[in-house]
């Protein structure tokens, strides 16, 4: 590789996230050899790896100012660890520095400088080398090839552990399948999220947002929430399961069991067999229109797993996320074991832009579908946008239309759909 982009500094800050919590912010300068001019790439690592048991470690300080939430350790060790290594190397090369950021860790949970450091660096470095070259970052990313619209996921309900109300279920979302482009989609969505907010007024329920821009009414179960949606898709005009179908983000392996139930509901206080539970997605996947089902079961019950795949992967989509954790051997595992049909691409989970691609290239080639996804602590970077259109993933999740950390992402799509297309439909068939 003919090198004129060489990275000469690195560097790591702490910022805030959309919950008011530390995260890393890395930037990354290069110099072009030929002409001497410098380029600053940037990106800003959502909070919250680590939070599943696969996840690659967060690292976070105790007892600073933010009540031990703190990432000066983390962001200091991108100067201090990484500067020396990476300074002159190709910022083109991406699958080279993310294995110095590997080599420089060397711990395979990435515990020794924290994923939220070297991932920080990974994809401040793509931004950098885009930049440099004076190209969108989609197209840097994913070349001539990486031209698909993801169809959006927009989460307007929020419960579980994004919401200090009574539902159990993380994320109740919306899914605009018959629109057919990005403007039409986040359009559809933007007027149920506003429907949905006056039809829970008129009922005298909160309407206060949750940790990801949905909103957290109390309500006595699970179905109440999604008669609501349903209520708000046709009042908006739209027809349930031709224009707009329903997800769930269940979140189930933060259901802890007890005696001979192997999932209680931490908030409800229901407990179910894992067979019982795999009944009640049965049975809500012939009652209403359910476009995918977010980790159903915990994501240490391969046994669950593969017997719901037998049961529900021909009408609906289930997909792994603490199940594969963005990892390339976990999925494997997946792939081998039979175990859901569909993968949540969360690159922070993993740690480095060159793992997550080999996620989303193993999923491919395997017939699984991936959906590109933010995290519940996000910021205003809009990466993830780029990288789904980079990588044809076909699908994104980034929350609601009413929080701009969560719009930040939906709005760069808006941009690079009319980059390509013009006013010309963009989205395929989800």
């Amino acid at each position: 590789m003919v090198e004129y982009l060489k990275i000469v500094y690195v560097r790591g800050r702490q910022v805030l996230d959309s919950r008011g919590t530390p995260t890393v912010e890395a930037t990354v300068t290069v110099r072009n050899c030929i002409d001497g001019e410098l380029t600053e790439g940037r990106a800003i690592v959502p909070a919250g790896s680590g939070s599943g048991a696969h996840e690659a470690a967060e690292i976070r300080d105790g007892g600073d100012a933010f009540m031990g939430m703190g990432v000066k350790t983390a962001a200091q060790n991108i100067e201090k660890y990484l500067q020396e290594p990476l300074a002159g190397t190709e910022v083109t090369d991406q699958r080279r520095i993310d294995h110095i950021l590997l080599e420089a860790d060397g711990t395979e949970d990435k515990s020794r400088l924290g994923a939220n450091a070297l991932l920080a660096v990974s994809l401040a470095s793509a931004d950098a080398a885009a930049k440099a070259l004076h190209v969108p970052l989609y197209r840097y990313l994913g070349g001539v090839q990486g031209q698909k619209m993801p169809v959006p996921m927009m989460s307007i309900v929020n419960g579980g552990a994004h919401a200090n109300n009574s539902l159990d279920v993380q994320e109740f979302m919306i899914v605009p399948v018959g629109a057919d482009s990005i403007a039409q989609g986040v359009e559809w969505c933007c007027e149920i999220y506003h429907v949905l907010k006056k039809i829970l007024s008129d009922r005298g329920l909160s309407t206060g947002l949750g940790d990801e821009g949905g909103f957290s009414p109390n309500l006595s179960t699970e179905m109440e929430a999604i008669d609501f949606i349903m209520d708000a898709i046709q009042a908006a005009g739209f027809v349930p399961g031709k224009d707009v179908c329903i997800s769930l983000d269940v979140a189930a392996g933060r259901w802890k069991g007890r005696g001979d139930r192997d999932y209680c509901m931490p908030k409800q206080k229901r407990c179910y067999s894992a067979r019982e539970l795999m009944q009640e997605w049965e049975d809500l996947v012939s009652k209403y229109p359910i476009f995918s089902l977010e980790d159903p079961l915990g994501e240490d019950d391969w046994e669950g797993w593969q017997e719901l795949t037998v049961r529900l992967s021909q009408k609906t989509l289930l997909v792994g996320d603490a199940l594969f954790a963005t990892s390339p051997g976990r999925l494997w595992q997946g792939i081998e074991k039979g175990a859901a049909n569909a993968v949540l691409i969360q690159p922070n989970q993993i740690g480095t832009l060159t793992e997550t691609m080999e996620t989303v290239r193993l999923a491919k080639e395997h017939g699984y579908r991936t959906i590109m996804s933010h995290r519940s602590g996000e910021s205003e970077d809009s990466f993830i946008a780029d990288l789904a259109v980079a990588l044809n993933t076909g699908l994104i999740k980034a929350g609601a239309p009413g929080r701009g950390e969560r719009t930040a992402k939906y709005n760069q799509l808006l941009r690079i759909e009319e980059e390509l297309y013009g006013e010309s439909a963009a989205v395929e068939e989800p």
